[in-house]
Parts: C-alpha cells; structure tokens; sequence
C-alpha cells in the first residue's frame, strides 16, 4: 500500500493492521518493531499489540496486527480460513520440511509427471489428518516444539485434524512445484510438503511460501513493512510540531 494511502493510527484505543511480513523476521519481530517504533516516536510507553496467526520466519506475507480493545480480535481472526501459494521442491528432505535445516536425504523424482502430482494433491485435500512439524511452534510441557528440536530432544507431535479446501498446482518445473492452497487454521504447509513428497514416492520440503489471504484480508491490500514504520514515524514528526 502507498504512502500517501496510509491513515492516521490509533494505537491506544485499537487498530487491525494488515502488513506483509519480510522474509527471515519472525512473527514476534514484527510486533516488536512496530511496538518499539510507536513506543520512541509517538511517545506511548505501554502498547497492547499481538499477531493473528503465526508465519514461519522463512515465510513472508499476510500478518494481520492487533492492538489496543482489537487484540480482542486476535482469537476470531485466527479462525479464519487461510491462503498461500509457493513452491514445493522435490528430491529431498529436510528435518524442518523447509529450507531452516540443510538437506538430509535425497530422493529420485524423474519418474514423477504432474498427473501424478495432481493426483496426489487431490488425495491432500479435504479433511486430512496431519502431523505438525517438529520445527514448529506448537507449545509441549510449557516448551516451544522446535526448543526441543534444535536441542535434538526426542519428541513425539500427536496428529491433527486440518481442512483443506483446495491444493492446486499451478506449475511444474522439475523438481519444482507451483501450487496455491487453501486450509483451515492450524495447517502446516510445511507438512503438506513433507506427505506430498511420501505420496510421490520420493523426498520434498518446502522452498518458499507466501501467505496471500486471511479470510478477508488479503497480502496485495496489506501495508509494506517498512512504510508502515516510515508511516509511524512521520505521525511522531507531525505530533512534535502540534
């Protein structure tokens, strides 16, 4: 969104910012950011901010913002139903199914023609009952999942159930695959990637991912990072000349 499109925020009474997340910040960062910004430039020393649905750091796209009385939202909005697109690579897996850890096996993926990933993606769809990575941030014994992953403690995630409304595939360059899904809250399309590879007779894990809707919040809609705090900022210099 441009600047000049940007309005004037109320931190303190309650916002819901849609912003796109940058690639390698994690969702937490972004809060932290915007917090940080509003708390030096427009002199608001405590700010009740949070983030609808978590985005993997490897991930960029949608994060919607909550803050003041519309953290209240935070629970609704998660329940939304989510789209993203991305890439899918296959021939080799990863310990966290993207690229946060480096390749550990790898896999033949000549014999596998887009027919058979269509089908198999057709086979991903509905309500499906899938394992969560370990590299996640699902919370066990008051500990985050990849706390105990990147310490190579032994842990054991429980299967869940997750709807997904649509897998398609939107290209095949091999061993790369296109692909636009959309899913229920609680999918991890790192997974998707990981039982995509299984189906396939082969190895995947995900290479890039975007998240492009949250219910009715969509990316192409959503703020630039870096304008909203060039935004915040500029807010600061008008109030100091009041």
């Amino acid at each position: 969104m441009l600047m000049h499109q940007l309005k004037t925020f109320d931190f303190l009474t309650g916002e819901t910012i849609p912003v796109n997340k940058p690639y390698r910040w994690t969702s937490f960062d972004v809060v932290n950011k915007v917090r940080y910004t509003v708390k030096k430039h427009l002199g608001i020393p405590k700010l009740r901010i949070g983030h609808a649905g978590t985005l993997d750091p490897l991930a960029t796209g949608l994060l919607i913002l909550c803050s003041g009385k519309n953290t209240k939202q935070i629970e609704s909005i998660q329940e939304l139903e989510k789209e993203y697109s991305g890439i899918i690579q296959l021939g080799a897996t990863t310990p966290s199914f993207d690229l946060e850890t480096g390749i550990d096996q790898t896999y033949p993926y000549e014999h596998i023609s887009i027919e058979n990933i269509q089908k198999a993606a057709g086979n991903l769809t509905g309500e499906i009952c899938q394992v969560p990575p370990v590299f996640s941030a699902i919370k066990i014994r008051g500990r985050r999942a990849f706390d105990f992953a990147r310490k190579n403690e032994e842990l054991h995630l429980k299967a869940r159930n997750v709807t997904i409304r649509s897998f398609s595939i939107t290209y095949y360059d091999p061993p790369n695959v296109g692909f636009c899904i959309v899913c229920s809250k609680g999918t991890y399309i790192r997974s998707i990637a990981r039982d995509l590879g299984i189906m396939l007779n082969s190895g995947a894990y995900l290479k890039s991912l975007h998240r492009d809707r949250i219910g009715h919040f969509v990316s192409k809609e959503a703020f630039d990072f870096d304008a909203l705090l060039n935004h915040i900022i500029e807010m600061g210099k008008e109030y100091s000349e009041l």
